[in-house]
């Protein structure tokens, strides 16, 4: 019998770890939702703001954050967009992520 080191995962749990795989309603895996990229003809449609207000609201840190797509392009991660409209007065934006901060 093969002994196992104390600090390795399986291969499931190392999936499950990095978000691979969630459980469904019936036990089983699946793999997540990916989150649609929208862009602004259809925030400001949902959102029911006009254009300065958005851009406002994002400088304040009340809107979600705009992602660049390109040289002239840019969407809103369609998740951010209804954490917003589920609760706009308590909304603030997600800081900036620095993935070599451990702390």
């Amino acid at each position: 019998m093969r002994k196992k080191h104390p600090f390795l995962l399986s291969q499931h749990s190392q999936n499950c770890l990095r978000g691979f795989h969630q459980r469904s309603t019936n036990g089983t895996m699946t793999m997540p939702e990916p989150d649609r990229i929208i862009r602004l003809k259809t925030v400001l449609h949902r959102s029911g703001l006009s254009r300065s207000t958005v851009y406002r609201k994002m400088e304040e840190g009340t809107f979600p954050p705009r992602i660049k797509l390109g040289i002239s392009g840019a969407g809103w991660k369609d998740s951010e967009l209804n954490r917003w409209i589920s609760d706009p007065p308590r909304y603030r934006a997600p800081s900036p992520r620095n993935d070599l901060d451990f702390g």
